[in-house]
């Protein structure tokens, strides 16, 4: 079993090596300007290795992406007590109250908004994470996966984010935006 362990760890430690070496390259060189070749070499991997670990060149940015869709759907499943509205903003308010503080997420979206292609997958991957939660959200609720109200919901709570994020990256932003969700329109 410790080796088990042990191969587990040089494979985190290997993957996190090559998101660390492409986020640096490309945020100082651009990601247009940077080849899968150069990351795996700074890394100190062969290609076929990075391959292993990032199907696609795009994926090395969003290194997290599984991470991102597991914290949204157990925001979910372990909101104790809590609405699914209320729970969801919670989480999204933490995420947006670290992003000032870690220089590596500035880094990120930077080149994310820079790079067309990024911006692109990033949409899709948002998508991927909306299908996900509106599937947490129809099971918490005991609604069928293909609910409309759950899928709505999802897709809001999403938007919310980014809503925030374009009205002055405040996280205080998401308190009338979910307010709205939970409660319907008050006008």
């Amino acid at each position: 079993m410790e080796q088990l362990g042990r191969r587990e760890r040089k494979k985190a430690q290997t993957r996190q090596a090559l998101a660390d070496a492409a986020l640096e390259l490309f945020a100082a060189r651009g990601y247009d300007q940077v080849s899968v070749k150069e990351v795996a070499d700074a890394a100190d991997v062969s290609v076929t290795t990075l391959f292993k670990y990032f199907p696609t060149k795009e994926a090395l940015v969003f290194d997290l992406d599984e991470d991102v869709e597991a914290a949204l759907v157990a925001s979910v499943r372990d909101r104790a007590g809590k609405s699914v509205p209320q729970a969801l903003r919670e989480h999204l308010w933490q995420r947006m109250c670290e992003r000032p503080t870690d220089p590596e997420i500035s880094a990120f979206a930077q080149v994310v908004a820079q790079t067309p292609v990024l911006g692109e997958y990033a949409d899709r991957m948002w998508r991927r994470h909306e299908t996900a939660l509106a599937h947490a959200i129809a099971a918490e609720v005991g609604a069928p996966e293909d609910d409309i109200r759950c899928a709505a919901l999802a897709r809001f709570a999403l938007e919310a984010g980014q809503l925030a994020h374009r009205h002055g990256d405040n996280p205080d932003l998401l308190v009338p935006i979910f307010d709205l969700l939970e409660n319907g329109w008050p006008y």
